[in-house]
């Protein structure tokens, strides 16, 4: 499915989201400003662009792997979604988990933005949920490792 998603710069200095090479998932977002984010501490950094998303679709903002791995620089909120009837300037959290101060320069690549479509969805209250062999086990119940026949 092809989708056409409109984008309009809000600031002179705005990149267009791009892909880095054809049949990318995300689309790199970039900065519009010059910030220091020291260790341990968050901040948030302007795009200057505005999105209008078709129906049925959201953006998911997710880090990108070089910044993560080289500075431990993440998006704080991963991933931030930005619902289709948003229509404010995109915004992303970066978080520096490093240990040294991290400068976010403008034209710099801070996230990456993957468009998804949404499902229509009905919730229905009810009194009882079917069985599962899984139930209510989670958060670790699986195990660290997966068990290997050794012989």
């Amino acid at each position: 499915m092809n989708y056409e998603i409109k984008v309009k710069k809000i600031n002179a200095d705005a990149l267009l989201p791009q892909q880095a090479h054809d049949g990318d998932a995300g689309f790199d977002l970039f900065s519009v400003e010059d910030v220091l984010i020291n260790p341990g501490e968050a901040a948030l950094i302007a795009t200057g662009i505005q999105l209008e998303l078709p129906k049925q679709t959201e953006a998911q903002v997710r880090p990108r792997s070089g910044l993560a791995l080289k500075h431990a620089v993440t998006v704080l909120n991963s991933p931030g979604t930005i619902d289709e009837g948003y229509r404010g300037e995109i915004k992303v959290i970066l978080i520096n988990h490093g240990t040294k101060p991290f400068k976010v320069e403008k034209h710099m690549r801070i996230a990456q933005m993957v468009i998804a479509t949404v499902p229509v969805v009905t919730l229905t209250e009810v009194d009882e949920i079917s069985v599962s062999n899984r139930g209510a086990k989670g958060f670790g119940s699986s195990g660290v490792h997966r068990e290997v026949n050794r012989k």
